[in-house]
């Protein structure tokens, strides 16, 4: 049974820097890249923490980005190729989600990279996340959108209950 989330991951690191693209060149849309699939990796491990989580969501799909692009005004599929939007079936709401509160809030984003510590997924080779939790001012300036909680805030706020649950469960929630 297949246990790797690196479709999932990439289909929603792509769908994060579509919709809030890089602020520069060619060096910009790789920082820019790299903060996103950092996001999300750390995100979709929290989201699916054991090998069984992981291959329960391969098998089933993750449900894809039409909600998403519905929020952020993003353009649908339309007309064009099955071949150039089936990436998108891969694309996981909560994961995109849960990334969008990490890139935009660097304590919360230390949380969940602690969190993944003694995760199954972070065990072996060791992981860095420091674009995502020590962001660079060129990292900051290339991911300029992607990091701006105003713009993220409609996808941050679909799941963000749940990413602080699963950080801290249990906790009592403010009324």
């Amino acid at each position: 049974m297949p246990t790797d989330l690196s479709p999932l991951i990439a289909a929603t690191a792509r769908w994060l820097t579509g919709a809030y693209p890089s602020c520069g060149g060619a060096l910009a849309t790789a920082l820019c890249e790299a903060q996103a699939r950092q996001a999300v990796t750390v995100a979709a491990w929290l989201r699916y923490p054991t090998e069984v989580d992981a291959a329960l969501v391969t098998m089933a799909g993750p449900g894809g980005a039409a909600r998403l692009d519905w929020i952020t005004g993003a353009e649908p599929a339309g007309d064009r190729p099955a071949e150039e939007w089936a990436w998108r079936t891969w694309v996981d709401e909560v994961v995109a989600s849960w990334a969008a509160g990490l890139l935009t809030d660097p304590e919360l984003a230390g949380l969940a990279v602690a969190a993944l510590a003694d995760g199954e997924h972070a065990s072996g080779a060791p992981v860095e996340f420091r674009r995502l939790v020590a962001p660079g001012d060129g990292d900051r300036r290339a991911a300029a959108l992607l990091r701006h909680p105003d713009l993220l805030a409609p996808v941050t706020g679909l799941h963000h209950e749940q990413l602080l649950d699963r950080l801290a469960p249990g906790r009592a929630v403010a009324a």
